[in-house]
C-alpha cells in the first residue's frame, strides 16, 4: 500500500501550494486547473479506494470504528488547540460561530455539511471523510455496501440535480449542528458498546445524507464528492473482480458536468473547463500510482505520505502567522520570499514529522491494538 502513502503525499503537497503560492510567489499560482482541489480530490479517491476495504476486512463495525477515532481525532484536536493559542494574534475565522453550534460541529467533524466554518480551514473536508464513513458503515450493516459503483452513479446525478434546485442551505441556522452533535455522539456511542448498533447504524448514515443534501454549504459539491469517493471504491471492487469497471466512467461523466447548470458555481475553479482539468489530473496521478504500484516507491513520498494528515492540518495555521511576522510578503523581494517560502516548508515538515512521531504513530498503535481486542 505504498503507492497510497505516496499519493497522500502528493495530494497534502498540492494543498499547501494552493494555499502557499499566492502569498509567496502568486506568479507560481495555476488557473488552469485548480491545485488544491486536485490534491482534495485525490484524497478522496484515496479514501474511498481503501476505506469500505478497511472495514471490510475487519467485518467489525466497533473495530473500524475505533481505528477511525484514534486515527483522526488526536492530530485533530491538538490542531484546535494550536488555532485557539495563534488567535491570541490572529483572530478566529467569522465563519466559527462562538456558541454551542460551533463547539459541535467540531466535536463531530461535520463543519461543512452543517454550513460552519473550521478552526482550520482544510478542516472543511473532513466533514465528506466523516459522512462517508457514516454512510459506509450504515450500507454495511445493512448488507448492501457492494454497490459502489450503483452508489457512486446515483450521487454523480444527485450532484447535477442538486445544483440546479438549491442555491443555499435548507436547514439553516445553528441547529442542524447542534442536533447532529448529539445524535453524533449518541450513535457512535451505540456503534461502540454494541447496543442497538443497527439502529444507530441507521440513523447516522441518514442524518449523513440529510446533512448533506440539505445543510451543507454547497449541496452540489458535497454530492459531487461522495460520487468522487464511491468511484473510488468501485476502482477498488473491479480491481479484486466484484465489480464492473464502466460506474467509474459513468460517475466521472456526471461529476465533470455536474457543475455545469449549478446556481452555486460561480468560483473559478468550478468553471466547466479548469474543473474537468482538475479532475483529469487527479485522476490521471491515481491512475499512474495504481500502475507503477509494484515498483519501488520514492522513500521521500512514502514518508510524506505518512506525515500528510500533519501536513494537511497544521500548514494553514503555521501560513496565517507569516503575515503576522512579516507583512505583506508580495512586496518583499524576490530572494526574501523564497527564503521564507523554503524556511515555511522546512518548518511544516519538521513539525509535521514531530506530531506524527509523537501523536499520530502512538495514537493509531493504541487504536490498532484496542480495535483487535475487541474483534
Amino acid at each position: 500500500m505504498a503507492w497510497l502513502d505516496a499519493l497522500r503525499g502528493v495530494g497534502a503537497l498540492a494543498v499547501v501550494g494552493e494555499h502557499m503560492l499566492p502569498w509567496i510567489l502568486p506568479g507560481l499560482r495555476p488557473y488552469w486547473f485548480n491545485m488544491g482541489m486536485y490534491g482534495v480530490l485525490v484524497f478522496f479517491l484515496v479514501s474511498g479506494y481503501i476505506i469500505p476495504a478497511s472495514l471490510e476486512s475487519r467485518g467489525d463495525v466497533r473495530a473500524f470504528w475505533i481505528s477511525r477515532i484514534f486515527r483522526l481525532y488526536p492530530l485533530y484536536l491538538l490542531v484546535i488547540a494550536v488555532a485557539l493559542i495563534i488567535a491570541i494574534w490572529v483572530p478566529v475565522r467569522v465563519q466559527v460561530p462562538r456558541d454551542l453550534s460551533g463547539v459541535a460541529a467540531h466535536l463531530t467533524m461535520l463543519l461543512d455539511v452543517v454550513h460552519i466554518g473550521g478552526l482550520a480551514d482544510p478542516m472543511w473536508t473532513l466533514s465528506y471523510e466523516m459522512v462517508f464513513y457514516l454512510l459506509v458503515t450504515a450500507l454495511f450493516v445493512r448488507g448492501i455496501h457492494r454497490a459502489s459503483g450503483v452508489y457512486a452513479i446515483v450521487f454523480g446525478a444527485i450532484a447535477i440535480v442538486a445544483g440546479i434546485i438549491f442555491d443555499s442551505p435548507i436547514l439553516g441556522g445553528p441547529w442542524p449542528a447542534i442536533i447532529s452533535g448529539a445524535l453524533f455522539l449518541t450513535g457512535l456511542t451505540c456503534l461502540l458498546s454494541g447496543n442497538f448498533r443497527t439502529t444507530a447504524a441507521y440513523t447516522l448514515g441518514l442524518m449523513a445524507v440529510i446533512l448533506l443534501l440539505f445543510s451543507g454549504y454547497v449541496p452540489w459539491f458535497g454530492a459531487a464528492i461522495l460520487a468522487v469517493m464511491f468511484t473510488g471504491t468501485t476502482l477498488y471492487r473491479w480491481e479484486h473482480g466484484t465489480g464492473p469497471f464502466w460506474p467509474v466512467l459513468a460517475s466521472a461523466a456526471l461529476v465533470a458536468i455536474s457543475p455545469v447548470w449549478s446556481i452555486q458555481a460561480g468560483w473559478w475553479w468550478v468553471q466547466p473547463q479548469v474543473w474537468i482539468t482538475t479532475l483529469a489530473l487527479a485522476a490521471a496521478t491515481f491512475a499512474a500510482a495504481r500502475a507503477l504500484r509494484d515498483r519501488t516507491i520514492p522513500r521521500t513520498l512514502v514518508w510524506l505520505g505518512l506525515v500528510s494528515y500533519s501536513v494537511y492540518l497544521l500548514h494553514h495555521p503555521l501560513l496565517r502567522l507569516l503575515p503576522e511576522f512579516f507583512g505583506d510578503m508580495r512586496d518583499l523581494t524576490l530572494t526574501t520570499r523564497l527564503a521564507l517560502g523554503t524556511g515555511y516548508l522546512a518548518t511544516l515538515l519538521l513539525l509535521s514529522w514531530a506530531t506524527y512521531r509523537l501523536v499520530e504513530g502512538p495514537a493509531q498503535r493504541l487504536g490498532k491494538r484496542l480495535a483487535r481486542r475487541t474483534a
